[in-house]
């Protein structure tokens, strides 16, 4: 994320090569020194950060916020709450007409005198168009994969609940995908105005999920119009980085023809640029898509109802049969629509060769979208038509809460210890060395890690943002953060990166490896809370099993994508000058595909921060929790300050490592 903004440090200031050499063991000298003194061996302001030079930054926000939807605020005429509650009035409407559509169907009247016009679309209907979409973009494979993911939520009693997600995506997709394309082609047009939404967008992707809640919650209310509008702000900025990326890949000569025909600016955007750029700009809307269901839990939280806040009250009533159907649930209904964005996009960038397979796929779609509104027509007189029979539903909850039953009564003592021993000999070690660490002195850690990566630059921005989390009062709780996210990053890491290794190496087992990673970036970060807190109950040890299932994957898949693309020349060089197998892998494959490896360790951490912020149900004493907690009591100041806290500490393990990576593609002669 901030590779560009890492690489253009100052140059660097050289250390005499033994002071470099030297550095680090002595820092962590120091730091262990400060680990084993006594805490009455230093003063009380380094250890903890005084009350007395904290300014009243979250007390300041709350009543900034007061003062934004009070009466003083006002645009013109019209007070700002108006203005903001007029906007979710407007949104409502697109929102009540695809529920009427999937969900309630359309109703005359209220309460006992209300009249049912029309029932909503019968499950044969979407299922119908759904298959019928996947034979058009992809064939019959895609169909069958479609159709299966929707028959499932139908079969395992998961439509009503599936159609009420499907509904709030089918709106908060176009919202951010438009929104998202509009400010790309701003950005694009205008350099200034990117550089001035890169920290947006930047600070945008780094702060937890939750931290949008609050805000949301106090601007527009609670209800399912709000969580929409929250999960379109979450979801809107990969869209807005891909369009600028796709218009500025546009050959340069199709631009000039389009200028030579004599093409206004708007027509040169919108019947050039755009239409030449659509793959790439199918991928943001993939990447839309994606993270609307991400948010879905999150959401559900706010009022947005729907498999998310299913989930969610199996996570509170510990149900982990249900729980886990109405995860997989969220996870098939990702694929499916995944599956057919990636086809349309496919399809986009390599249109079909005959345009007589493409009148003929357009007709079979136009059959199918005819045969479901018949079956829409008959549901009316024939109610049966609309929903799927109770008696054919089957659930596997039963057998997941026997399993689990079974699981505690055999493995209790196993899994207690096991739980035990990582507590005493790693966790609670490395909670209490980081806790023991003066601020100051990790403050300047943090400056000289900067320096040495990427210049003066990057030391202001690391030291300014932690300077940030101090004076905001939280750097206690970063700490914690960072020691259970650090521990969490580094297992990934330890299981990512050698099983990585493995896959590149051995295709089969590599499609083994992709299928279950596939799963674990799929499965909602709620799902994983559910069977741990089964087997381990509450506390910092289910955190970093539900940190390090949700965190892995980019660790294998940036490992794995290294190694295969090392160029095939420097292989067989290494082959011919009588290279062993271990010998290419460790001087030739491994060397060179170490910046994607640390890529993949920052997509790794960018992960476990936003996991953790989730943690914080399961009892973590973190930044998480202070969100969490700031969410429950409705206090916009708390939540929004530690948010930012979080974001902090994600963007200073970004920026180092993105500097560290491109110092690493430089050495390499790959930058």
């Amino acid at each position: 994320m901030a590779t560009a903004a890492a690489g253009a440090a100052a140059p660097n200031i050289r250390l005499p090569r033994a002071a470099g050499i030297l550095l680090w063991p002595a820092a962590l000298a120091v730091s262990l020194a400060f680990y084993l003194a006594p805490a009455s061996a230093l003063p009380r302001w380094a250890v903890r950060f005084p009350r007395d030079w904290q300014p009243p930054l979250a007390a300041d926000v709350s009543a900034a916020m007061a003062w934004l939807v009070g009466p003083e605020a006002r645009l013109g005429p019209l007070a700002f709450k108006d203005l903001t509650r007029g906007l979710a009035w407007l949104l409502d409407w697109p929102l009540a007409l695809a529920k009427a559509v999937l969900v309630n169907g359309f109703v005359a009247g209220q309460g006992a005198e209300a009249v049912q016009l029309a029932p909503p679309l019968p499950w044969l209907s979407v299922l119908l168009l759904t298959t019928a979409l996947g034979a058009y973009a992809g064939g019959p494979g895609l169909a069958a994969l479609v159709g299966g993911c929707f028959l499932y939520l139908a079969v395992f009693g998961q439509w009503a609940s599936a159609m009420t997600t499907l509904a709030s995506i089918v709106v908060a997709v176009p919202l951010g995908a438009a929104g998202g394309l509009l400010l790309g082609i701003a950005g694009y047009r205008s350099r200034a105005f990117e550089r001035a939404m890169t920290p947006v967008l930047d600070l945008m992707q780094t702060v937890p999920i939750f931290a949008y809640l609050v805000p949301i919650l106090f601007l527009f209310g609670f209800g399912p119009v709000a969580a929409m509008i929250a999960t379109v702000l979450y979801a809107i900025p990969p869209m807005i980085r891909v369009t600028i990326l796709a218009l500025r890949a546009v050959p340069e000569e199709v631009v000039s023809f389009g200028r030579m025909a004599g093409c206004t600016r708007g027509q040169l955007t919108w019947r050039v640029l755009v239409p030449v750029a659509r793959p790439g700009l199918m991928l943001g809307v993939n990447q839309v898509i994606m993270l609307s269901l991400n948010m879905v839990i999150v959401a559900s939280m706010i009022g947005a109802g729907g498999l998310g806040f299913d989930v969610l009250s199996a996570l509170r009533r510990l149900d982990i049969g249900h729980g886990l159907e109405a995860g997989l649930a969220i996870t098939l209904l990702a694929i499916a629509l995944d599956r057919l964005s990636q086809a349309l996009a496919a399809q986009a960038a390599t249109p079909r060769r005959h345009e007589g397979d493409r009148r003929h796929a357009g007709r079979r779609l136009a059959g199918a979208a005819a045969a479901a509104l018949l079956l829409w027509g008959l549901a009316h007189p024939l109610p049966a038509l609309a929903t799927y029979p109770a008696a054919w539903q089957v659930s596997t909850a039963p057998f997941w809460d026997a399993l689990v039953r079974w699981l505690n009564l055999h493995l209790f003592d196993d899994l207690e210890a096991f739980k035990t021993v990582a507590l005493l000999n790693l966790l609670v070690p490395v909670k209490r060395f980081l806790l023991a660490q003066p601020w100051p002195w990790m403050l300047l850690l943090l400056s000289v890690a900067g320096w040495r990566l990427g210049g003066w630059r990057l030391a202001v921005t690391v030291a300014t943002l932690a300077c940030f989390v101090a004076l905001a009062g939280q750097w206690e709780n970063a700490m914690i953060t960072v020691y259970l996210c650090g521990v969490s990053v580094v297992i990934a890491a330890l299981i990512g990166i050698p099983a990585g290794i493995a896959g590149a190496l051995r295709p089969r087992f590599w499609r083994v490896l992709e299928a279950v990673t596939d799963l674990l970036q799929t499965l909602p970060s709620f799902v994983y809370l559910i069977p741990v807190v089964m087997l381990f109950r509450v506390g910092d040890f289910t955190a970093m099993i539900a940190i390090v299932l949700y965190a892995v994957a980019p660790a294998l898949r940036y490992t794995a994508h290294g190694l295969r693309h090392v160029p095939p020349p420097l292989v067989e060089a290494g082959i011919a000058n009588g290279c062993t197998k271990r010998q290419l892998l460790t001087r030739i494959r491994l060397p060179l595909a170490l910046p994607e490896i640390l890529l993949g360790l920052n997509q790794t951490i960018m992960l476990a921060v936003s996991m953790l912020v989730i943690t914080a149900l399961v009892g973590t004493r973190d930044l998480g929790q202070e969100v969490y907690m700031a969410l429950a009591k409705a206090d916009v100041g708390r939540g929004v300050i530690a948010g930012l806290c979080v974001a902090a500490v994600a963007m200073i393990a970004d920026r180092l490592l993105a500097a560290g990576t491109l110092r690493l593609r430089r050495r390499l002669g790959l930058a």
